[in-house]
């Protein structure tokens, strides 16, 4: 008789069989617990990341320089609200519901994308995040589009879109101010200045030093390594600088002909590690603003349960 170690061994091989099969996983079907842990984490991480992400852009909506920039920024964070929307809904065919992520997000038990706990000083970092920030995402994000689990990936198909007119946005902007007076380039490159390394963070720790990434790519939830990425932004990246006529901030930033790469300096994985523990500008700011919105809303939450309830009510009535 099969004992259940070893029919565990067998479902986790076939599971492995189908990954490496480049077939989807879909909720219904059977996962290692652990996958799915690891799902819920990066899934919830990303739609934490995109909620706490409205509120940098969203405090500049209010002084846009011109109508036409005050559309395209409205237009661009309620993108970013659904794409949290997306994410939290990938999240719950997981068997979590969005209370408990969220919930685990005030609590500081759930992260969120250091990049935000960032201040925006000035317009043109309203240009960097469109940049460099949603740049750097995107760079991420194509891959997911391909990762193991159906509901993700196919979540991002759309996200992948309006994030890369998010990017192309922003460098517009960025452009249009290195264009601009000699004030409005030194707002860019200011701008550049403060943004280049945070967003580099954003890929995470070295590959050597991530606790997920190798169980991660062995189950293709991703599809490249940390490193792999970041330098695909940096190559991407720095001739968009050049032709804005900004410069990178790192003075050991060299074209390597051998590699066919750009070689770059050390990033500070203190200053990575502090903002991640929540010791950043504006950690507590985002967190205490998500949950004033959270509370201010639980009207609406409450209207919406209380019409689901009529709607379930009236259709039972009208079966019987």
């Amino acid at each position: 008789m099969t004992d259940s170690s070893t029919l565990n061994e067998d479902l986790l091989r076939r599971f492995q069989a189908r990954i490496d099969a480049e077939q989807r996983i879909e909720p219904k079907d059977w996962m290692p617990e652990a996958y799915r842990r690891t799902l819920v984490r990066q899934i919830s991480q990303h739609a934490h990341s995109e909620v706490i992400g409205m509120q940098p852009e969203g405090n500049w909506i209010l002084r846009a320089p011109t109508l036409r920039r005050k559309a395209v920024l409205l237009a661009k964070v309620q993108d970013e609200g659904g794409h949290g929307l997306y994410l939290y809904s990938a999240a719950e065919t997981l068997g979590v519901s969005r209370e408990e992520m969220i919930e685990a997000l005030q609590e500081g038990k759930a992260k969120y994308a250091s990049i935000f706990n960032y201040p925006t000083l000035t317009w043109a970092d309203i240009g960097a995040i469109g940049w460099l920030v949603d740049g750097a995402a995107i760079v991420n994000q194509i891959s997911l589009q391909r990762t193991s689990y159906g509901p993700y990936a196919r979540g991002m198909v759309r996200i992948c879109k309006e994030e890369s007119f998010h990017q192309r946005q922003g460098y517009e902007l960025i452009l249009a101010l290195a264009q601009g007076s000699a004030e409005q380039k030194a707002m860019a490159q200011d701008a550049l200045n403060r943004w280049w390394w945070p967003s580099l963070m954003m890929f995470g720790p070295h590959d050597a030093e991530s606790a997920h990434s190798a169980q991660s790519m062995t189950w293709k939830i991703k599809r490249q390594s940390n490193d792999e990425l970041r330098q695909k932004f940096v190559d991407q990246t720095v001739p968009q600088a050049e032709f804005a006529g900004l410069a990178v901030p790192d003075p050991l930033l060299r074209w390597n002909e051998a590699r066919g790469h750009y070689d770059f300096g050390p990033i500070d994985w203190d200053e990575f590690n502090r903002v991640v523990s929540g010791n950043g500008m504006c950690n507590r700011d985002r967190l205490t603003h998500h949950r004033r919105a959270h509370d201010e809303g639980e009207w609406v939450r409450e209207a919406l349960r209380v019409h689901e309830e009529r709607k379930r009510s009236r259709a039972a009535q009208d079966a019987a």
